[in-house]
């Protein structure tokens, strides 16, 4: 098989024009990804900025190093706002995360049951918080909330975030549950396995890496969201988001901008997650005859 690809990659020949449209496409794409993250690139050597501007020192651009500092990162674990703010974004994120992915991973199943009634309207409803403008979403969270008190309190926060991470938790495990082999659980049942006991020992194990998927997605919607911060939140649940609104509002210095770092460093991490677990997937649904080749 292997010398067959070989052969078949090696008897294809392009022409000149095909070389310099593939040449152009590649180039044209390599501009689109440098146009695209280099304003998030430019932020990285601004967070060490040894003074309290967003701009380039002429220090920092004749690469001197008394114009580099780690202070701002140093403020970070400093301050009482930002260690505050740290510890609810990590608190409501990873809180609200365990209630989608429960609550996703339980109704992807239920949806990917033929005996579910009405499934179309029932998916349309469970993944409307993504769809429906965010501000929309806020307002009336916020007026349903004030009849519960629940405005300016963590646990209306969670579930406001939870919320927010069920459809990305129900997409992900539906996606799993697409390539998943129905019959691996009714022979459970058959060999006297109880229906929970089934889920638990056959269905779990072989869409854990779309539930972890899901519950990664939860978590950087939490974790990034500002909107219901700003609209359910007091000042005893100011998060990270909410500081570098605030911090741009009032009072503007590179310490946002260490905080950005620090973000885009954690998003780097959970992109490289979420591939190994889309590899991960892959090898699972790949025949083992297709493995061994």
């Amino acid at each position: 098989m292997a010398d067959g690809k070989h052969m078949n990659e090696q008897s294809i020949h392009y022409g000149p024009w095909q070389r310099a449209a593939r040449l152009l496409v590649s180039a044209w794409s390599w501009a689109v990804l440098f146009f695209l993250i280099l304003p998030i690139l430019v932020i990285v050597p601004l967070s060490f900025n040894a003074e309290p501007f967003f701009s380039f020192t002429p220090g920092m651009l004749r690469l001197d190093p008394e114009a580099y500092s780690l202070r701002w990162y140093e403020r970070i674990f400093t301050t009482g706002n930002w260690i505050l703010a740290i510890k609810n974004s990590f608190m409501i994120g990873v809180a609200a995360t365990i209630i989608a992915t429960v609550l996703g991973t339980v109704a992807a199943v239920g949806l990917n049951s033929d005996a579910m009634p009405l499934r179309r309207p029932i998916t349309a409803l469970l993944l409307s918080p993504m769809i429906v403008p965010l501000i929309i979403v806020a307002a009336g969270m916020f007026f349903f909330y004030t009849r519960y008190n629940l405005v300016a309190t963590h646990a209306g926060l969670i579930i406001a975030h939870a919320a927010l991470g069920i459809p990305f938790v129900i997409l992900t495990v539906t996606a799993t549950l697409a390539g998943f082999d129905q019959s691996l659980y009714r022979a459970g049942l058959s060999l006297g396995a109880s229906p929970i006991r089934s889920f638990r020992d056959i269905v779990i194990p072989l869409i854990r890496p779309g539930v972890v998927s899901g519950a990664l997605f939860a978590f950087v919607t939490s974790f990034d969201e500002v909107v219901l911060v700003l609209f359910l939140a007091g000042p005893e649940q100011r998060t990270i988001p909410r500081e570098m609104f605030a911090g741009l509002r009032e009072q503007i210095n590179p310490t946002i901008l260490a905080v950005a770092t620090l973000l885009i460093l954690l998003s780097l991490a959970l992109l490289f997650t979420l591939e190994m677990l889309r590899r991960r997937s892959e090898r699972m649904r790949m025949p083992a005859h297709v493995t061994n080749v």
